[in-house]
């Protein structure tokens, strides 16, 4: 992993909240930083290949294709045509063009066919986060159930925290960690200084704005 170069901007914004007897219930803070400079900002993500959208597409294709051909070529050579083709034509035919049934098929033939142009405009793989590149020519990518793992080991190593739960979006970091002692601030406090610590160290091109949530635990019973 590389380290974070240029200026970095921190920004904490503390909330205290009060429970009803009046003691410490929660405490939160938020944080943002600031890209890199340098390096290409946010870079283009990457593309997925879809290979299972593609190859369902293709054998379909190849069936359908496969079985029309067989049939022409079945004809031509003064065989008999294959029996469904003559009972589907005639059957289609007799249906008019406000049937339900050919409406039903259009519209499931258009919602596929809008689906597959969304597919090959976006790029996908949202799973992972891209990284600054070393090189010009080098393109890295870090899964983001890694970068989690990453983060709530580093949570885990402060101390007065009992578990911790982080959700981790394209630009933002939205920690939840439960202490069950010290003081709610001083635990928020380290965990800010961690965690920004561990998101400056995941490399990342655009790193996300991190969200620190500490409250005590729930009573039982």
């Amino acid at each position: 992993m590389s380290e974070s170069q240029g200026h970095e901007s921190t920004q904490r914004l503390p909330v205290l909240e009060k429970t009803a007897d009046g003691g410490p219930g929660q405490l939160s803070s938020a944080a943002a930083y600031g890209a890199a400079s340098g390096a290409d900002g946010g870079g283009r993500r990457f593309w997925s290949v879809r290979r299972v959208p593609a190859g369902v597409l293709a054998v379909l294709v190849l069936i359908s294709a496969g079985l029309f051909l067989y049939d022409i070529a079945a004809v031509r050579a003064h065989r008999p045509a294959m029996r469904w083709r003559p009972a589907l034509a005639h059957r289609l035919a007799g249906l008019s063009l406000d049937d339900t049934r050919v409406l039903v098929g259009a519209g499931a033939v258009t919602a596929l066919g809008l689906w597959l142009l969304v597919l090959a405009a976006t790029p996908g793989l949202r799973r992972v986060l891209r990284m600054r590149p070393a090189h010009a020519d080098v393109r890295a990518g870090l899964h983001r159930e890694a970068a989690v793992l990453v983060l709530r080991d580093r949570a885990m190593e402060v101390s007065g925290v009992q578990s911790v739960r982080i959700r981790l979006g394209r630009t933002r970091a939205d920690v939840r960690a439960v202490s069950h002692f010290r003081e709610l601030d001083d635990v928020r406090a380290d965990l800010d200084t961690v965690l920004a610590d561990a998101v400056r160290g995941l490399g990342l091109a655009r790193p996300p704005a991190l969200s620190v949530h500490v409250r005590r635990p729930g009573r039982r019973g």
